[in-house]
């Protein structure tokens, strides 16, 4: 036990001398997503104003690179390719989904799908895009022909899907508090595991590859064994339903936001609070740099004049202390 004990103090006086969190103008109106390139040399931020914003990493700064707009709906979630740090896939209300080429600054394909896209996920073998719309109706696109190959109608309510690892298996979260697991590509029903008493609202595989983690409507997120498919352990710090959840890039922490005024940050293998991060509003999206304890997020910030404006604001909390 004092091993771990140890580790968490390590944790604990990195964040002491890594507080700093600086703001980034980004959108005209909420942000809805964020998420960091594979290599992290850059984070995109989806939004309800309909564009998607590219923010470039220069030590320990965020420099603004360009804005993609062709959305005619809401941006509402992002999804990087796992292995090409160029490519972007995008989810929205306009009834489609596009692939962004953040090297060439253009849209690669735009693919027209049957409802409004809320959900967006991209398979780690980089093959397979998958998005859930508010029917519950999930496609599957081959990123290689940009063409459907699949669509699952579901009889119940979809939240956020994920494939694992080996990208042979394929997660959803649903609104009766279970997860549903299905083989792919052939869709098949593996297990259905009761994960909460409410709504499971986000999932989210760590980088390590050996577990995964669920955030609900009961304010509780649960870590699960991937081989085991058992549940470790519950992180009940936080007091609303938890609405989005990331790892960092070595599986030691998690950070889990909600309606709470802090997100979350706790140590993996023990549960223990590391650190709390305070914020001024509900939180939308949060994600940890894929090689740094960087996290960026975006929350319902007001604009500071005009409180009635969304503030349309991300920000990155780890950045030295001055």
């Amino acid at each position: 036990m004092a091993s771990f004990y140890s580790q968490i103090d390590e944790l604990q006086s990195h964040f002491k001398t890594h507080n700093k969190t600086r703001e980034y103008q980004a959108h005209s109106s909420k942000v809805h997503s964020v998420g960091w390139s594979c290599d992290g040399r850059r984070l995109a931020s989806g939004s309800f104003d309909k564009s998607v914003t590219i923010f470039t990493l220069d030590r320990d700064r965020l420099n603004k690179e360009f804005t993609f707009r062709g959305h005619g709906g809401s941006v509402d979630q992002l999804c990087w390719h796992a292995s090409n740090s160029d490519l972007l896939s995008t989810a929205s209300g306009d009834k489609s989904v596009r692939i962004w080429d953040a090297r060439s600054q253009k849209c690669a394909a735009h693919i027209i799908t049957k409802g409004e896209n809320i959900n967006i996920t991209w398979s780690p073998d980089g093959n397979t895009i998958a998005v859930g719309n508010k029917e519950d109706l999930v496609t599957f696109i081959d990123t290689r022909t940009h063409k459907i190959k699949a669509e699952e109608q579901f009889n119940f309510e979809v939240n956020e899907i994920s494939w694992n690892k080996q990208s042979n298996l394929f997660f959803l979260t649903n609104g009766q508090g279970c997860i549903h697991i299905l083989s792919y590509p052939d869709l098949e029903l593996q297990h259905i595991l009761k994960a909460h008493p409410g709504t499971c609202i986000c999932i989210e595989f760590d980088p390590t590859g050996r577990y995964f983690a669920t955030g609900s409507a009961d304010a509780l997120v649960s870590l699960w064994d991937v081989d085991e498919l058992a549940c470790l352990r519950t992180f009940s710090r936080l007091d609303w339903p938890v609405r989005t959840i990331s790892f960092s890039h070595d599986g030691r922490l998690l950070a889990s936001a909600s309606e709470d005024l802090v997100i979350d940050v706790g140590e993996v293998e023990t549960g223990e609070k590391v650190v709390d991060i305070p914020v001024e509003a509900a939180t939308f999206t949060v994600a940890w740099h894929p090689s740094q304890y960087l996290l960026a997020y975006a929350c319902d910030d007001k604009d500071s004049y005009d409180r009635k404006r969304d503030a349309g604001s991300l920000k990155v909390y780890g950045f030295p202390s001055e």
